[in-house]
């Protein structure tokens, strides 16, 4: 999750929301890391998770990351849930609870769907409080700007 944060506060320093993910895979070897572009590329599906999951994807060979662990520090919101579950990775780690936008512990609860075809290991609140500060200090910043 280290790695995952010092993505966020590397997209916060873009002007970016502070969101990093990191893909692992079975070993913990780190597959791809990618923080939120969506500012910079004027693209709202750049979230941080879309961007880590095509990287490893594509460092793998494979179009799917059956023994790979999504490392995220903010709750999936429904796309990158749904590509979680498309890329079909083992385990997604995440640290803050998005009661607004996410998609796995709140909202649509993705992966409890019955449309759901592949639902992995969940494991939220991991680092939640440094991943919330930086979310909080970031919007704070923007109110008082």
């Amino acid at each position: 999750m280290e790695l995952a944060l010092a993505e966020a506060r590397t997209a916060a320093a873009r002007g970016e929301v502070p969101v990093g993910a990191v893909v692992t895979d079975s070993a913990g070897t780190v597959l791809a890391r990618a923080g939120n572009e969506v500012e910079a590329r004027r693209d709202p599906s750049a979230h941080a998770e879309m961007l880590a999951l095509r990287e490893a994807a594509a460092a793998t060979g494979d179009k799917v990351l059956p023994e790979a662990t999504l490392w995220v520090t903010l709750e999936p919101c429904a796309m990158c849930a749904a590509a979680a579950s498309f890329f079909r990775v083992k385990r997604v780690v995440f640290g803050a609870y998005d009661p607004k936008g996410g998609a796995v512990e709140h909202g649509p609860r993705f992966f409890a769907q019955p449309t759901c075809h592949h639902a992995p290991e969940v494991v939220g609140g991991v680092r939640e409080s440094e991943a919330a500060a930086l979310l909080r200090d970031f919007f704070a910043g923007l109110r008082q700007g």
